[in-house]
C-alpha cells in the first residue's frame, strides 16, 4: 500500500507547474466530490491526492465528530457502509443495527479499513465498476490531517486548491451533546480559513444551522446552502439573506426535454438574480440517468443551464470538458 500511495503522489508531477489559482467565484469551478471518488474509495487520503493531481478548484470534506470530538472526514454519521467496523467491533452497533462514528474514539476509528461504498445489508458494491471492494488498506483521517495535506501540496506545487467542507447532520450531533459546527469553525480559523477571501467554501443542508453560522457565529466564510427537496426552491430569498450560493440536486434544475433539447426550471435564473452562485451535485460518469453521455450532462448543466460549478466524482473529466 505504501508503494501505491507513492504512486499517487507521483501523479502530481503532471500538474506541479500549474500556476497558483485564486478563489474566483466568477468562473465555473470544479469540486472534487469526496476526492477522486470515481477512482478510489471516497474520502481517503489517496482519493484526495489523486483529486489534487487533477487540478480541481476545490476538494470536498464531509465532517462528522468522533467520540473524543475529532472531526472525521467521512460522508455519513455511519461507519458500516464504507468500513469493516462490523467485523472489528461487532458489539458496538446501536439498536438500529448501525455503527456510528460518534461512538468511537479517533484512535479506534484509525484501526478500521475503508473500502468502496457498499450496501451493509447485502454486501453489494454501490458502483460495481469502481475500485474493487475490500481491496487495499485505506484509512479514515481527520479534518486537520486533510487540511495539512492540501496546504502542504499547495506549498510544494505552487497551486492554490481550496477546501469545501460540509457540516454533516448538525441536529444529530446536537442531540448527542456535540458542537460539531463550533469545533469545525475553530479548526478552519486556526488554519487560516476565516473570510470569503480565503480558499474555503462551507456547506450544509441544515438551513437553520447555516444561518446560525452566518448570523450568530459571525462567520465571514463563503457559505453554500445545500438543497434536497422541491419546496426549498421557493426559499431562495431566505437563503440569500445569509448564504452566498446554493448546492441543489442537479435534477432540481432540469424540467423536461422538448424535441430532444432540455428545458430548465427557473432555479438557476432565480438564484443568479439574488446574487447566489449555483453548484449542483453530483456529476458521475457511471450514473447518467437521463443523459446519453457524460459530455451531454456537462454541456446541459454547465453550459446550457449556466450553473457556476459542479460537484463531481470525476474531476479530471469535468476539468477537461471546461478546457475544450
Amino acid at each position: 500500500m505504501k508503494s501505491f500511495s507513492l504512486f499517487l503522489i507521483g501523479l502530481l508531477l503532471f500538474s506541479c507547474n500549474s500556476p497558483k489559482k485564486d478563489l474566483q467565484m466568477n468562473t465555473k469551478i470544479v469540486i472534487a466530490h469526496r476526492g477522486a471518488s470515481g477512482y478510489l474509495p471516497e474520502h481517503t487520503m489517496e482519493a484526495k491526492v489523486m483529486a489534487y493531481a487533477m487540478n480541481p478548484d476545490f476538494i470536498e470534506q464531509d465532517l462528522v465528530l468522533s467520540k473524543d470530538d475529532v472531526p472525521i472526514v467521512i460522508h455519513d454519521i455511519y461507519l458500516d457502509d464504507v468500513t469493516d467496523v462490523a467485523l472489528k467491533f461487532l458489539d458496538r452497533k446501536r439498536n438500529d443495527n448501525r455503527y456510528y462514528v460518534i461512538d468511537f474514539t479517533f484512535k479506534e476509528l484509525q484501526t478500521l479499513t475503508v473500502t468502496e461504498r457498499f450496501n451493509p445489508e447485502t454486501g453489494a458494491q454501490v458502483y460495481p465498476n469502481r475500485f474493487p471492494i475490500g481491496k487495499g488498506n485505506f484509512k479514515l483521517h481527520s479534518l486537520q490531517e486533510e487540511i495539512e495535506l492540501i496546504q502542504g501540496l499547495n506549498t510544494s506545487t505552487g497551486k492554490n486548491i481550496g477546501i469545501y467542507p460540509e457540516i454533516k447532520d448538525p441536529g444529530f450531533h446536537q442531540k448527542e451533546g456535540k458542537n460539531l459546527t463550533e469545533i469545525v469553525l475553530k479548526i478552519l480559523a486556526d488554519y487560516g480559513y476565516k473570510t470569503k477571501a480565503d480558499n474555503c467554501i462551507l456547506q450544509c443542508f441544515d438551513a437553520k444551522e447555516l444561518e446560525r453560522i452566518r448570523k450568530e457565529l459571525k462567520s465571514d466564510l463563503f457559505l453554500i446552502q445545500l438543497m434536497e427537496f422541491e419546496e426549498e426552491t421557493k426559499q431562495l430569498a431566505d437563503f440569500a439573506s445569509y448564504a452566498d450560493g446554493i448546492g441543489p440536486w442537479y435534477k432540481q434544475i432540469l424540467d423536461k426535454k422538448v424535441e430532444g433539447k432540455w428545458q430548465f426550471t427557473s432555479l438557476v435564473t432565480d438564484a443568479h438574480k439574488l446574487g447566489l452562485k449555483v453548484h449542483p451535485y453530483t456529476f458521475r460518469v457511471d450514473d447518467l440517468d437521463e443523459f446519453a453521455s457524460f459530455d451531454e450532462m456537462l454541456k446541459t448543466l454547465l453550459i446550457d443551464a449556466k450553473v457556476d460549478g459542479a460537484f463531481t466524482d470525476f474531476p479530471d473529466k469535468v476539468s477537461i470538458f471546461l478546457k475544450k
